[in-house]
């Protein structure tokens, strides 16, 4: 993380962790400020206010609640996930990312008001809902804070000494160093967003390569950490066929597919406002020369066939080779999922039920 300012919110300037995430980033101007516009007006007036957004960190403290529901929509089939909300926005640059159109202005933020959070984890254990699956990558990667602040280690030690949830832990990232001698009891999951080279290399600025990824997953593994993996956005081009099908060989080379919590799959999607962005941000990117059609949720999606199409494919080589392997879609409807997996996941009780279970039979939990 190269940041270029940092901006502190006045009401948590004298928190240890305050000065611990500065004296990380020695020679990077600082400001205290009470207001949060003043933020987001210094990064309004960079001729990229994106890319100066990835640049400059506002730290302050989360004034809602840390955990909430992740915003799936009605219009297809949720898996009922929450997210830990530890901050917003990524240092890495990828031109299919919605939170460049999600935040106005985006910016970097890191909430550290961490007693509040800790208290309402603790608060799960008395929970009418017996089993939960968290994450803190939905707003953010889960693991680019680790060279400012390592939260993830006491967020791993936290999940470990409880028996009612999980924690995952997403990344396009290989930053897992502090994680390897942790007591972490299965708990926490591991998790890589994965994609083909061809599209990490035009569309994924500033992340790790698939094999550097790839090799983090088999030194989680080696710690005991169960995985998980996602393909999401899955992107049509010329190739894809040959490329994705390299990719799934490369991943089960790595680690054992009984290691492997669940896969979620996902097609490139965007929501309106997005396609601007990529253009003047991304000119040499080609993830907008697909057949897109407006979904019923607004954003603009592959044509179905085609994403049936390259489900199926993606589907049967993981089948092929890791036939028990929880595989899930990520916003598909149901048509989808009885074309391509042959059921609809109300049949198993519904899709949070499938991967509760999944998750308990590899994290050593129970959930009856």
């Amino acid at each position: 993380m190269k940041l270029s300012r940092i901006f502190i919110d006045d009401t948590v300037s004298g928190l240890p962790v305050v000065q611990k995430i500065c004296e990380s980033s020695p020679g990077v101007p600082q400001m205290t400020v009470s207001d949060v516009t003043s933020v987001y007006d210094a990064v309004q007036q960079a001729g990229d206010p994106i890319a100066e957004g990835k640049r400059t960190l506002f730290i302050t403290r989360n004034r809602g609640r840390f955990l909430r529901p992740c915003p799936g929509t009605s219009s297809y089939i949720c898996c009922g996930y929450q997210i830990l909300h530890i901050g917003t926005f990524c240092s890495m640059d990828c031109a299919y990312c919605i939170l460049q159109a999600y935040f106005n202005p985006p910016v970097l933020q890191v909430f550290v008001n961490h007693d509040e959070m800790f208290s309402e984890l603790n608060r799960l254990r008395t929970d009418a809902c017996p089993f939960h699956r968290i994450g803190t990558g939905e707003f953010t990667d889960s693991l680019i804070w680790e060279s400012l602040l390592p939260l993830s280690g006491a967020l791993v030690s936290t999940f470990a000494g409880q028996d009612h949830a999980v924690l995952e832990l997403k990344t396009k990232t290989v930053a897992i160093e502090g994680l390897a001698h942790l007591s972490h009891n299965r708990k926490t999951i591991m998790a890589w967003s994965l994609n083909t080279p061809a599209v990490i290399k035009r569309e994924e600025r500033r992340t790790t390569s698939l094999d550097a990824r790839l090799d983090a997953a088999a030194r989680a593994e080696k710690w005991g950490y169960p995985l998980a993996f996602h393909f999401d956005p899955l992107v049509i081009y010329d190739g894809w066929r040959q490329d994705y099908r390299q990719v799934i060989r490369r991943l089960f080379e790595s680690v054992d597919p009984e290691n492997i919590v669940w896969i979620s799959i996902g097609s490139f999607r965007f929501i309106p406002s997005l396609k601007p962005i990529i253009q003047r941000r991304f000119p040499d990117s080609r993830l907008l020369l697909g057949e897109f059609i407006r979904g019923i949720d607004k954003k603009m999606r592959y044509f179905k066939p085609l994403r049936i199409e390259i489900y199926r494919a993606i589907v049967g080589w993981i089948k092929a080779t890791a036939p028990d392997v929880c595989v899930y879609f990520c916003m598909e409807d149901e048509e989808v999922w009885q074309k391509v997996l042959g059921y609809l996941p109300e049949e198993k009780g519904g899709l949070s039920r499938i991967l509760d279970e999944s998750a308990a039979r590899h994290c050593g939990l129970d959930i009856a």
